[in-house]
């Protein structure tokens, strides 16, 4: 970081020939939002220009070798790839997973060596980055193995103050109830109420916790995995001071406008949590990965191969990650800072008829 406290952003370009670019392009369009952050695109030069040219946009880039070498107020690109790459709007291309996956794992490196802040991910397709270095689901795991240093991840959506976690994420339908124990829900409950407090700077977190069978089980006659592991993992998680409720029936607890009484809410699995989310927060919503060192985001749409190179796409949910990812750098920098020179413990000994104050040393609760 600077001295002017600027963030620096490492952007991967995500799949070239969706509307990454088109959405990084719009918003650094606003010369305001050079002003926020210092924005380095890992990607490539050509496929910018080519973007841009296509598009008829005019936001202009400088070409760096590393993001050492970039420059405030300006938008800046660093070549991770083949200057021979073609780009195919609408196409899900291997050379275009490859190009990915080049952006991605440069990007990295560069976090691992202290020269960006944090990292937006433009979107990928899932499957044309497969390969012998890529066999993630998406990006969440990718980032847990690689900058996780041994901490596990959860994923947030979330718009302004409604934000959705996930329990399992990116794991086929007939493989969910198997994958849901008490341990998990424990864990990921543990993660999203630290992150509530540590990235967005909430004392007291309260939680909702959604059902996995309809009717939340109705007592065990539609499924016992509420009342054999759910309900137990919230009781646990309440007993140790953690705000939780739950569980609700997921079907009604979207439409009746409950999840405004929460900061969080915890779903089962990928389509309870995101398919209400979308439908009411898609346009500015932003896909946040909580419990890693990294500070990672995305804007929470995917390549949209059906509009891309139209110039149809939105840059709202793009420039919403920007600044996520600016407010958590903020919070956790000043959450180091209150942290760094605790007050010592205070007690009083009573010695004869006389009370006299003693300073403690600093111990491990603190």
């Amino acid at each position: 970081m600077e001295d002017n406290n600027k963030i620096r952003i490492g952007i991967t370009q995500g799949d070239i020939n969706g509307v990454g670019y088109e959405v990084i392009l719009k918003t650094f369009s606003d010369q305001a939002m050079l002003e926020l952050c210092t924005p380095i695109i890992y990607g490539s030069p050509k496929v910018a220009a080519y973007h841009r040219k296509a598009l008829d946009l005019s936001t202009n880039f400088s070409i760096i070798n590393t993001a050492a070498e970039a420059a405030h107020n300006k938008l800046s690109v660093v070549n991770c790839t083949d200057d021979e790459i073609k780009v195919e709007f609408t196409k899900p291309t291997p050379e275009a997973g490859k190009a990915a996956y080049e952006a991605l794992e440069k990007a990295v490196e560069e976090y691992k060596n202290g020269l960006i802040d944090a990292i937006i991910t433009a979107p990928i397709n899932k499957n044309t980055i497969q390969s012998k270095d890529f066999y993630f689901p998406g990006h969440t795991e990718y980032l847990e193995d690689k900058l996780g240093e041994g901490n596990k991840s959860l994923m947030i959506l979330m718009k302004d103050d409604f934000r959705v976690a996930l329990v399992t994420g990116h794991i086929p339908v007939a493989d969910i109830a198997k994958s849901i124990t008490k341990e998990k829900i424990i864990e990921k409950i543990e993660i999203f109420n630290r992150s509530l407090k540590q990235d967005f700077r909430i004392d007291n977190p309260r939680i909702a916790v959604l059902a996995l069978n309809p009717h939340a089980g109705d007592n065990g006659l539609i499924g016992k995995e509420e009342e054999e592991i759910i309900i137990p993992a919230i009781k646990e998680m309440s007993e140790k001071g953690i705000q939780c409720f739950g569980p609700y029936p997921a079907d009604g607890f979207m439409g009746a406008g409950n999840f405004t009484h929460f900061d969080g809410i915890l779903a089962m699995y990928h389509d309870q949590g995101l398919a209400p989310f979308k439908s009411i927060a898609m346009d500015e919503g932003v896909n946040y990965t909580a419990g890693l060192p990294v500070i990672r985001t995305s804007p929470a749409h995917g390549t949209a191969y059906d509009i891309a190179g139209q110039g149809l796409a939105s840059e709202d949910s793009f420039r919403q990650a920007i600044y996520v990812a600016i407010d958590v750098f903020r919070n956790r920098r000043f959450d180091k800072e209150i942290h760094a020179n605790p007050l010592r413990k205070q007690y009083y000994e009573k010695r004869d008829d006389s009370d006299k104050l003693k300073l403690d040393t600093i111990d491990d609760e603190i």
